[in-house]
């Protein structure tokens, strides 16, 4: 094996590709290559290391001091500076937003150092297109746990001990969801994953599967083990390039490596894995849409009972998580699901992807506890508000979520004190508003994003969110009347009441969510015809 003096790790996320990683990187190999120093430095290219506001990234190890918004020309002074002399590039570290001074070491940064990884352990610090590198850190360590040494029963037990619930928005105990699946009748059953991330801002997922596929394959094939499953598909939206281009290149690595397909690791499990590529359709997160999409049908939702547990893929038993639950489990089969548990509150466990996004000094993914305070994640980990403005809110859940105001600003961040407060965790999005955000702007741009993915299958979510959507339309545009409060109270309660699924029925929330905590703000647009944000463009007579 060849040792190298250091290695210099290039984030390649999405984020980090569009702002032009992929230069930076061919500039630092030409520099090292003019000092000949091949031999001495291994540069390699990584997923998401979370942090995306600030690149590209580039990180150089044993010491990890992280350089942000590199490019190309700063390679030189990197290579000469730090490679060959061993001085830090002081230009190039983080600079502190509140005491302004550089932070040379990755592990020092807050935005970091207050997170605790699992199911984004991988990413940013490993090739994901090198599957000895993911072995190298355990991988399918687990999957060969369970294929050695556990029962199917076993392998669902300690899912269930782990506590963990889906990531995907509803939270759903996880180990519940594979004990239905494996109880359901048929000799056929089925492994999906869902990766059709549509929530704006929001992308933890496409990082897992760009950052770190194998860890989504492994813990398939762990599902298809416990279950009695030989086939998995993921579900993976067009608008992921990358993440298909990772994800293809590390199914047919697991398959030469005896890790996917016939008698894995000797055992006599089959498992196979198979990508579908979707659209790009709001409504096809919902899981029976999703199962419609891949069966090559339009992407609609249909009622339940029955559940895909026991009538999902072509009418068979299927289990349906999304990739961050899924990146989650190689841990837990290794560590133990009490181990797991340890983690979080009573009843919510674990960690919780967040994207963290809006009007916040630092920006991206951050992993945390379930149970942390947000007052931490927003001042501690996202460094506060930009430009010392005023908290006025936060918005979570993306456009079926709510708002925390901020007066509610050390609520615990888990399932059951979001839900007291009328909001979610959903797929993890944070948005940090300021006080010059209008709120009832804000929730104009919601109700239009699910007006426009609504399928239209069901009245109350097609017409339903096309009449908020004109109401809100006329308040902004100062035109508003005294009915239309109790209009849109009348409409929400009906939205959620009839209509088919999680979108059309989770739509109303951010009108609830802001009517319970901004109602006087909205009552300025209707009685006054004033925004008290300056943002809507009210009609004559009004105060912008």
């Amino acid at each position: 094996m060849h040792y190298y003096r250091a290695h210099v790790l290039v984030c390649a996320g999405s984020t980090c590709v569009t702002s032009g990683c992929h230069a930076v990187k061919e500039a630092i190999l030409e520099g090292i290559k003019r000092h000949q120093l091949e031999e001495e430095i291994k540069v390699v290219e990584t997923g998401c290391m979370g942090f995306c506001e600030l690149g590209p990234l580039v990180v150089v190890y044993p010491e990890g001091v992280m350089y942000c918004r590199v490019k190309a020309e700063d390679a030189a002074v990197i290579v000469n500076e730090h490679l060959l002399k061993g001085r830090i590039v002081k230009q190039l570290l983080y600079q502190d937003p509140n005491t302004r001074k550089p932070v040379p070491l990755m592990k020092d940064l807050h935005f970091l150092s207050k997170q605790t990884k699992i199911a984004m352990r991988n990413a940013g610090l490993i090739n994901p297109k090198d599957i000895e590198e993911y072995i190298a850190g355990e991988g399918y360590f687990a999957l060969a746990k369970v294929l050695s040494s556990m029962s199917p029963e076993e392998v669902i037990l300690e899912i269930k001990k782990s506590g963990l619930r889906g990531r995907g928005g509803a939270g759903f105990p996880t180990g519940l969801k594979w004990e239905f699946t494996a109880k359901a009748r048929g000799t056929q059953k089925y492994v999906v994953c869902n990766g059709d991330e549509g929530v704006p801002g929001v992308f933890m997922d496409r990082s897992i599967l760009e950052g770190d596929p194998h860890s989504v394959i492994e813990a398939m094939a762990i599902a298809g083990y416990a279950l009695g499953a030989d086939q998995g598909y993921i579900y993976v939206r067009a608008e992921y390039p990358l993440a298909v281009e990772k994800l293809r290149h590390a199914i047919n690595q697991a398959s030469e490596y005896g890790l996917l397909g016939e008698n894995i690791l000797g055992s006599g499990f089959n498992f196979n894995v198979n990508i579908r590529v979707g659209a790009g359709a709001f409504v096809c997160g919902e899981e029976t849409a999703l199962l419609a999409s891949i069966e090559g049908r339009r992407g609609e939702p249909r009622p339940r009972p029955p559940f895909p547990a026991n009538e999902g893929l072509w009418g068979k038993p299927t289990l349906i998580n999304n990739v961050e639950t899924f990146s989650s489990i190689p841990p837990i089969i290794l560590k133990g699901g009490q181990w797991y548990a340890s983690m979080g509150t009573e009843k919510s466990k674990g960690t919780k992807v967040f994207a963290l996004t809006g009007k916040i000094n630092n920006t991206g993914l951050i992993e945390v506890p379930m149970g942390i305070p947000l007052k931490e994640i927003i001042f501690d980990i996202g460094g506060g508000i930009v430009n010392n403005k005023k908290l006025k809110a936060v918005q979570t859940g993306g456009p079926t979520g709510g708002f925390i105001p901020a007066e509610h600003i050390n609520v615990s961040m888990d399932y059951e004190s979001l839900d007291e407060l009328g909001t979610q965790i959903g797929s993890g999005s944070l948005t940090v508003l300021d006080e010059d955000t209008c709120v009832v702007d804000l929730v104009k741009f919601f109700v239009q994003f699910c007006h426009e993915e609504s399928c239209g299958k069901c009245a109350p979510c097609r017409i339903g969110t096309k009449r908020m959507l004109e109401i809100l339309e006329r308040i902004t545009r100062g035109e508003g009347k005294e009915e239309d409060i109790e209009a849109l109270e009348k409409l929400c309660d009906y939205i959620k009441n009839t209509a088919l699924c999680g979108l059309g029925q989770a739509a109303p929330n951010p009108v609830l969510s802001m009517l319970r905590y901004f109602r006087p703000e909205f009552e300025a647009h209707v009685r006054d015809k004033h925004c008290p944000a300056s943002v809507c463009a009210l009609a004559e007579g009004g105060v912008r």
